[in-house]
């Protein structure tokens, strides 16, 4: 393996970090971008990197959001009462964080049961361009449609602290059709909470939190099935691609949360449809040339 292999890499965990939090699929971007730089490695390791590569950018949140989300606190001289619940001598537990992960765990329900249930058949049969590019058309319609409705509406609930265990519920099930390549985990999550009556940014928050969990419940999933015999270079690539990722991610969080705040996601259902246009005239070019 050599420098190339390494450079393909890199622009896998850049367009992973990139793609993961913005609403126009990581999962799709990787398979197209797989049948245009293939990695020189086997069809069952290329199916772990897929996934694990993906906690490279959950990280990104961890780091970013972690006061918010750590539910632990020192109380330092601080009597624990109301929002804080004393668990052990100076140390207390944040109340409204403890709530928001049990919305999470609550969202996360869903994807997690029926992923289990179906994700060999989905890679099997779902696994593949002209599927993501009939989702990145499709979804990037619904994003259009739905802010257009919403155009002049104020949002039911304006910050991530408001949602419901219900409608973190309906969020979840939202999540259930990203086990569609192409469609998006961030963008099925963020297009369902918006439907729902959540702002933007509470849409998006609240998908990133539910990233968390469901990135590290798939990785771990993928790793058992392959088991733990990877050699050092395919050690180098998870870890490497992991890096990448991390840190493109903190640039595309920052990004997205601070584009949302002045405008819609229109942008990017457009972009939508456009790649899943052009992937589509591009593998039907390929199969007619073939």
């Amino acid at each position: 393996m050599g420098i190339v292999e390494v450079l393909k890499v890199l622009v896998f965990g850049i367009v992973e970090g990139f793609t993961e939090w913005l609403p126009i699929s990581s999962t799709g971007h990787m398979i197209l971008l797989d049948e245009l730089i293939p990695l020189a490695v086997s069809n069952e390791f290329k199916n772990v990197f897929m996934v694990v590569i993906q906690l490279g950018a959950i990280l990104a949140v961890v780091v970013l959001y972690f006061q918010r989300l750590n539910p632990f606190m020192r109380l330092r001289g601080r009597e624990a009462g109301g929002r804080l619940l004393q668990i052990r001598g100076d140390v207390a537990l944040k109340v409204p964080v403890v709530i928001l992960w049990s919305k999470v765990v609550v969202a996360c329900v869903p994807a997690a049961v029926i992923g289990l249930l179906i994700d060999d058949w989905m890679e099997a049969h779902l696994m593949n361009a002209y599927v993501v590019s009939a989702m990145l058309i499709l979804y990037g319609v619904l994003f259009i449609a739905v802010e257009n409705i919403n155009y002049g509406k104020r949002p039911a609930v304006e910050r991530t602290g408001q949602i419901s265990y219900q409608l973190a519920l309906l969020i979840g099930l939202f999540q259930v059709l990203a086990l569609v390549p192409g469609t998006s985990r961030s963008g099925a999550t963020i297009l369902g909470a918006m439907i729902l009556g959540c702002s933007r940014s509470a849409a998006a928050e609240f998908s990133f939190f539910l990233g968390i969990p469901v990135m590290f419940g798939a990785s771990l999933l993928k790793i058992v099935k392959f088991g733990l015999g990877f050699s050092g270079w395919e050690v180098f690539i998870l870890l490497f691609g992991m890096a990448v990722a991390f840190l493109v991610s903190v640039y595309s969080i920052k990004f997205l949360m601070s584009y949302i705040r002045r405008n819609d996601f229109k942008m990017f259902g457009y972009y939508r449809i456009v790649l899943g246009a052009v992937v589509l005239l591009y593998f039907a070019v390929t199969a007619f040339a073939a």
